[in-house]
Formats: structure tokens, sequence, C-alpha cells
């Protein structure tokens, strides 16, 4: 069997390359929509305005769900060099994804409680006022979703060091354009992703809700603001169940059917007769990927024969490679 020595410790960095500009940008989000919460529940209190205060009381849930990916961002940031994570802090994205999907999809439970309670119970509804306060929370959440878009920045990570043990140097990396790397979506910041859910949620139920009224308010169709709060509610839990599924994955490492990293490992070791008895992927953060591979080979060469060979697969960010003679 083919082993290296261990010669140094290492980092276990595996944050995404826009880890610390999407931390950034989620507290100026979180600030935007507390502002607009505060303003939206005070001036609803003096006016008199419930539409007001209920609308600003809705969108302090979706601050506290970004709050979730604010610390996490902050957490993964200050601990990402703390040895006791063996594999560093990469992954708190996609527990902090999971636990947002899952608060989004108590959101779209109670828009849809409560869309069913209007259907029998309807209220009278200022349609100007309740205009205006719908039309001020989709231009608040149309800037929050711009300043939360994923850029699909390219990654990059690097160290060298020479155990059996092997990080990849990867930068410029483009996933969509080298057809010689991995077609997957590993790339994606799940933590991102749910907190700009939660501002594409709010942005939904607002243009609903604007239809809805202008309907409602000129052919006195009273239904029609519950009807949009359940059709909101359904599109908000398919978004949630989709990010549940994903980040979930995630966690238990789950390869996707579509993931074409394992063929690519296999393609490009089983040259000559070896062959891949044993294989490990799992995600270890936006980007990276980290792999435990298993050799049988006709002739046992130095560990760096077989990292070359996987050198050009850029996920590839922390890699394991065990060759063992084949029996004769």
């Amino acid at each position: 069997m083919s082993m290296q020595t261990f010669p140094a410790p290492h980092d276990h960095v595996f944050l995404g390359n826009d880890h610390d500009r999407n931390e950034r940008r989620t507290w100026l989000v979180i600030g935007l929509t507390a502002t607009m919460m505060v303003a939206e529940i005070v001036a609803g209190t003096v006016y008199g305005s419930m539409a007001l205060v209920a609308d600003g009381w809705h969108m302090s849930t979706h601050a506290g769900a970004m709050l979730i990916a604010a610390l996490s961002y902050m957490y993964a940031r200050k601990n990402a060099h703390n040895r006791r994570f063996s594999f560093g802090t990469g992954k708190l994205g996609d527990l902090a994804g999971f636990a947002s999907a899952i608060v989004l999809a108590l959101i779209a439970l109670l828009i849809g409680y409560e869309s069913l309670l209007r259907f029998q119970n309807p209220v009278a509804i200022n349609f100007q006022q309740a205009i205006i306060v719908a039309v001020i929370g989709l231009a608040v959440n149309l800037v929050c979703a711009w300043l939360l878009r994923d850029d699909h920045s390219h990654h990059g990570h690097g160290h060298g060091h020479g155990h059996g043990h092997d990080h990849h140097d990867h930068h410029g990396h483009d996933h969509q354009g080298d057809a010689a790397e991995s077609k997957v979506s590993g790339t994606q910041d799940l933590n991102l992703r749910a907190a700009y859910l939660h501002v594409l949620a709010d942005a939904l139920t607002s243009v609903l809700a604007i239809v809805a009224l202008l309907l409602g308010s000129i052919y006195g169709w009273l239904w029609l603001d519950p009807a949009m709060g359940v059709a909101g509610g359904l599109v908000i839990a398919r978004w949630s169940w989709g990010l549940i599924k994903e980040a979930g994955g995630n966690l238990l490492d789950y390869i996707p059917a579509g993931e074409d990293l394992p063929e690519e490992i296999r393609e490009a070791v089983e040259v000559g007769g070896d062959k891949v008895i044993d294989l490990h992927i799992w995600r270890l953060g936006p980007g990276h990927f980290g792999a435990i591979v298993t050799i049988e080979v006709g002739d046992v060469q130095a560990p760096e024969v077989y990292h070359a060979k996987l050198a050009h697969i850029h996920d590839l960010s922390h890699l394991t490679v065990e060759a063992h003679a084949r029996a004769a």
C-alpha cells in the first residue's frame, strides 16, 4: 500500500470565496429589513393601521430567519481555523440554510392558514393604504434581493503539503465554462440562497397582494386577497422543500444523481488496469469537495502520481488516496 508521511499541520479552511462579502450583505439586508419593520409597526400603531402593523410583524419573521444566516457566517469565519472542526466550518452554511428552510416552511403554513381564516371571516380592506404598504414593502425587498443576489463568483482556495491528503490549487475556476471540470452545484452558498429566498418570499407576497388589492378595489373581489395568500403560501412551500432537500442532502453527504464528480474521478484514475475499489465524496463547503479514493493497482507508485491524475478536478479541495497492490 502506498502512503505518505504527515510532515506538518495544515489548515482546513473551506469557506466560500465570497464568504466575507455575503456576510456583510446579509447584515446590511437585516438592517434594512429591521428598519422597515420598526417604521411600519410604529406608524401603524400611531395611525391605527392594522395593515402596517401586520406587515411589520411579517417582516420580522424574515429578519429573524436572515439573522440565522448572518450569525452562521460570523461563527464559521471566526472558527475557520479551529482544529476541533475536523474538516473546517464550510458546511455550517448548509446547516443554517436547512434551519432557514424550516422557518420558510412555517411562514408558508402561517400565510396559508391566515388566508383560509380570511375566506371564512372576510374583513374590510382599506385598499389605498394597503396598496401603499405593499408597494413600499416590495421596493425594500427588491433592494434586499439585489444585495443578496448570487454572482456565481469563481472560488479560489489552495494549499500545498505532502502527505496522504492533497489540497489542490484552484484559482479562477469556472464550472460552466470548463468542460474538464465537474458540472456540479457544489459552488452554491446555500446559506445565502436561504436568505435570498426569504427576501424573495416577502417580495412575492407583496406582488400578489398588490394584484389582489388593485383588482379588489376595482371589482370589489374581497375573496381575491386570501386566494393570492394561499397561492403565495404554496409557492413559498415549494421553494422551502427544494432548499430542505438540497441542504439536508449536503449535511448527510448525499451525492445527487446528476453529480458527475465520481465518474470524473474514476475516469482519471482507472487507467492501465487500475481500478477504484472504494470511493467516498462529500461537500466541505461552497466550491469545495473532499474525497477518499482507494485504488487497486498492478504496480504501486508514489501517491503524487495518483494526485497528479486528479489535479485537473478543481472541486477536490481535500484528497486522500490509497493504492493497494492487486492480488496475484
